[in-house]
């Protein structure tokens, strides 16, 4: 028996758990459900996080979630319960199935059959933001070696174990040469270790353009958070629907299973949802506790059901399905079902499924790290980059000098273009000449100058070099 805490959410989420839940007891599920209160109750009591401490606690101690879709309420400063939950537990890996069920399910793509593993934790998702200037606000990505090594080694893993033949991954490290890059980097590191398992690298763009009209050429496809965000709800749509995707979020103590679309307000109380999503992150609950044939029984049940053409509303088509029924009834003919198996769809089979080899990460030696120049980020209303460039030489010491500006990226300084649009927000680098070296006693000196030059400094970010390499981007143009 294994102790699981469910929440039940808002919305349809009461409908969508009490519909999955009853399938999978009834198809002899070994669980003992503690139920919590998340989200949007939760939130309007006055708690920001739209959970309580003591629901954490529980959480925590169970080890296992399942979690219904949850609102979180509209400004305000309420954070993403989802997002928080994800962080606070470790759950680096969401894993989403998506496979079309054709003809039974209406899809472009009949033989679509693809798992998007997601980094979960890092990237634009640290929600790290600041306004800089009267014009420009900054997010900062980040990525990081842990995160990556973690999230690679599970898609492969993953694909090891259910003789999966090809691991892709998706990056835009043709422009973020390195936060995508490192990404990239570590991919290809990795992948040396499963010979047996093909891998490849796409850029996002054209990636996922390739991924939307020909989804049958991918396998596993593992990629940083944001993009993994985006387009696993892009294969769940083109699959047939995202209702009927589910999700498992994956850490070294704690997994959260959950349907992958959100609680749909409008549709709550009516009898009228599709409780698939859910029932799939249930699935996907069973076999991570190894109650493998409890979710293989349910599985095959679910695809039998939506091959007999019993189909909620979401899903139903004249012509194709046979029956338009509502949450209730669609639990109890999937229940009706279990120890069938589908005639026409490919059942499934998950009695030879191995534990996954996930080893802890294991820090890398420090590299040699040597300062070699800085930053700083300056607020100025100007347009012309050519005068912001005789303010900053005036705060320039023995040896260390202004050597570029850019705006947005851009450079602007030496040698820009006068078509170039800038903004009120400045990228102004210091680099030693060969001769000397830069301390961080000299960047405060700058700080200072720059003060007493009345250029007000937004920020820096100092310029490192690992083992000898530079470790900061050029300017685009340089």
């Amino acid at each position: 028996m294994t102790k699981v805490t469910v929440a039940k959410g808002d919305g349809i989420g009461p409908e969508i758990m009490d519909a999955t839940l009853e399938i999978i007891l009834a198809a002899g599920a070994k669980i003992e459900i503690e139920e919590i209160e998340v989200g949007e109750k939760v939130y309007l009591a006055g708690n920001t996080s739209g959970i309580s401490n003591e629901s954490w606690d529980i959480i925590r101690r169970n080890k296992i979630f399942l979690k219904a879709p949850i609102t979180t309420p509209q400004g305000g400063g309420y954070k993403s319960l989802n997002v928080t939950t994800r962080k606070f537990l470790g759950l680096y890996s969401n894993v989403r199935p998506c496979m079309s069920l054709h003809p039974f399910v209406e899809t472009k793509h009949p033989v679509m059959d693809i798992v998007i593993v997601r980094e979960n934790e890092e990237d634009l998702y640290a929600g790290i933001e600041h306004q800089q200037t009267d014009e420009v606000v900054q997010c900062l990505k980040l990525i990081s070696r842990p995160g990556c090594e973690k999230i690679v080694r599970y898609a492969f893993e993953y694909a090891k174990q259910q003789n999966r033949k090809k691991v892709t991954c998706f990056t835009k490290d043709n422009i973020m040469k390195q936060t995508d890059g490192l990404f990239h980097q570590v991919f290809d590191e990795i992948a040396q270790e499963y010979p047996e398992i093909e891998n490849e690298h796409w850029i996002i763009d054209i990636g996922a353009a390739k991924m939307a009209d020909t989804p049958e050429a991918f396998d596993v496809i593992v990629m940083p958070n944001l993009y993994g965000d985006v387009l696993s709800d892009v294969a769940a749509q083109i699959t047939g629907s995202v209702g009927l995707a589910g999700s498992a979020n994956i850490g070294e103590e704690c997994a959260m299973f959950e349907a992958i679309h959100g609680s749909a307000p409008r549709r709550a109380g009516q009898n009228v949802a599709n409780p698939s999503g859910l029932l799939q992150g249930a699935i996907m609950m069973l076999n991570h506790i190894g109650q493998t044939d409890v979710a293989e029984k349910v599985q095959n049940a679910w695809l039998k059901t939506l091959e007999d053409g019993i189909h909620t509303y979401d899903i139903f088509k004249e012509g194709t399905s046979n029956q338009k029924v509502g949450t209730k009834e669609f639990a109890q003919a999937v229940i009706a079902n279990l120890g069938y198996k589908p005639s026409k769809l490919k059942s499934v089979s998950y009695a030879n499924s191995s534990a996954l080899n996930l080893p802890k990460y294991i820090r890398k030696p420090a590299a040699k790290k040597e300062l070699v120049g800085v930053d700083l980020f300056v607020h100025w209303a100007g347009t012309n980059p050519n005068e912001l460039a005789e303010k900053l030489k005036k705060i320039e010491l023995d040896g260390i000098q202004l050597s570029m500006i850019t705006n947005r990226g851009i450079k602007v300084w030496p040698d820009g273009f006068n078509e170039t649009f800038c903004t009120d927000h400045w990228r102004c680098r210091f680099k030693p000449t060969e001769s000397t070296t830069i301390t961080k006693i000299d960047i405060y000196q700058l700080l200072k100058n720059a003060i007493d030059q009345d250029i007000d400094t937004i920020k820096t970010e100092n310029l490192y070099s690992f083992n000898g390499k530079a470790a900061y981007s050029l300017g685009q143009g340089q």
